[in-house]
């Protein structure tokens, strides 16, 4: 089995190892997915959708991403500043 295919356990939950991670893509965007170790997922930044892993195994098909909310997902740095906190100033 290639190196890169194992997960480790870690803290009785499921990690993917980091080779693995830095491989992995959205599906929807092809870019680069980052490991949410709270909801046990892999995020896609660009998209906005969520892809589960289970047992150990990234489940990549469009059909299983879940949306997630834009209050989740980090800003960009430098990002422009909302409208509404521009208010009084």
């Amino acid at each position: 089995m290639v190196k890169a295919s194992r997960v480790l356990l870690r803290d009785g939950g499921l990690a993917i190892s980091k080779t693995l991670s830095e491989i992995l893509v959205c599906p929807l965007s092809k870019q680069p997915l980052r490991i949410c170790e709270k909801s046990n997922s892999l995020i896609s930044d660009a998209t906005g959708v969520s892809f589960p892993i289970v047992d150990g195994i990234p489940c990549l098909v469009p059909n299983d991403g879940k949306i997630i909310d834009t209050d989740d997902m980090p800003k960009p740095e430098g990002a422009a500043i909302d409208s509404a906190d521009k208010i009084g100033t």
